[in-house]
């Protein structure tokens, strides 16, 4: 029997977390959000939904291709008629939405596969130096810079405290530790340590981040003061970052579990995809990808070759399409479409309602990217070192 003791604890566990919901669902603009000519962040808003508020045009014409001198694994991040990206050469570009002319290129030392972030006159973004940079926005100058003890793969998150104001940027590194940096200083304020690598973002909702890593655990932590408040087993290790939505947090796993977790409780409301053992024993073969979540369902590409498209309250299928090749790109909703990225290079837009597909452009380079929607153009990045926008036909 457990003891009486134990029992308060748990109690009082509880009780920090539905605290700690409470405050992320009433805390007041705190969250980046997405609008018809910006995306600020790595799927589009802070909770990482992966949804664009605006139309796709009815046919993509390709506008402009950038080179660079490196592969671009990070997406890009849209802003005040900006497109900034990373690149695999070391450096972090400004480029003009409209024409894809450059504006700046700063050179940060070693590849960028993390996306920035755009807030304002700073441009955040990690290194695969194990850096943390903050630059000015206009002209691309280095403001500040964290080290940390690894890798920086995935996006950075930011955070606004409602009452104070006071900014903190959060961001994961393959040290194992997730980081809470001062805005405007670049002072550490706090580490929480996984003891794994951490691969993706971490989501931001009200005060938490949730985030998930190669320790098997999907962590919610507080923005505040770097304390836990819950973790759920994900099964297996998370290589992407996770989409939070209305109180639930949805990731994939890299054994083919997609699943929806339900923050206040800790618990896990449903899994789905071939490793959950819902599909008649398919063998797994990995989501790297990131999932959308939005218009009542969540979609998710497949090392299978599959997009999955599932009932975001109850995870049952709604449609699968065949990409023929592995999927790690993360897709993005927009109005009555997704927008993908393959591993053999197509970009394909289908439509959200039964995964049929409208359109497609063979760029050749993979795309293990997010594309950004904005302005009214689809902007993403290859391996083979461009940057490519997509918009209606001029």
């Amino acid at each position: 029997m457990r003891r009486p003791e134990a029992w308060r604890a748990a109690a009082a566990r509880l009780a920090g977390i539905l605290c700690f919901v409470f405050a992320a669902a009433t805390a007041p603009g705190e969250a980046l959000q997405p609008t018809a000519d910006t995306w600020p962040i790595f799927r589009g808003d802070s909770g990482l939904a992966g949804v664009a508020p605006t139309r796709l045009p009815a046919s993509l014409k390709l506008r402009w291709v950038f080179k660079t001198g490196g592969p671009i694994k990070s997406s890009a991040v849209v802003g005040g008629g900006r497109v900034f990206v990373g690149s695999g050469d070391g450096k972090v570009y400004a480029l003009n939405l409209a024409t894809g002319r450059r504006l700046w290129a700063s050179n940060v030392g070693s590849a960028v596969e993390a996306p920035p972030v755009l807030d304002g006159d700073a441009v955040y973004v990690g290194t695969l130096g194990g850096l943390l940079l903050r630059l000015d926005s206009a002209t691309g100058r280095k403001r500040w810079q964290v080290e940390t003890g690894g890798q920086v793969m995935g996006s950075a998150n930011f955070h606004r405290a409602g009452s104070s104001g006071a900014a903190t940027v959060v961001v994961g590194s393959y040290d194992g530790s997730l980081y809470g940096v001062d805005a405007r200083t670049g002072r550490v304020s706090w580490t929480f340590a996984t003891g794994n690598f951490i691969n993706g973002a971490p989501a931001v909702v009200g005060n938490l981040a949730v985030f998930g890593g190669c320790d098997g655990l999907l962590h919610a932590v507080s923005i505040l003061d770097g304390r836990e408040v819950s973790a759920i087993t994900a099964g297996s290790y998370v290589p992407a970052s996770p989409a939070v939505f209305a109180g639930r947090a949805y990731t994939g796993t890299a054994s083919g579990r997609l699943l929806c977790a339900d923050i206040a409780t800790g618990k896990i409301a449903w899994t789905a995809g071939p490793g959950s053992g819902q599909e008649g024993g398919a063998q797994a073969a990995g989501f790297f990808s990131s999932p959308a979540a939005g218009a009542g369902v969540v979609a998710i590409g497949g090392r299978d070759g599959r997009l999955l498209c599932v009932d975001a309250g109850t995870g049952k299928t709604r449609w699968t399409w065949d990409a023929g090749s592995a999927v790690d790109g993360s897709p993005v909703i927009a109005g009555d479409a997704l927008v993908v990225g393959t591993m053999d290079g197509r970009l394909v837009v289908l439509a959200l309602d039964d995964g049929r597909q409208r359109w497609s452009y063979e760029i050749g380079g993979p795309l293990s990217g997010s594309p950004a929607v904005a302005g009214g153009m689809v902007i993403v990045g290859s391996d083979d070192g461009s940057l490519y926008a997509f918009g209606a036909a001029p």
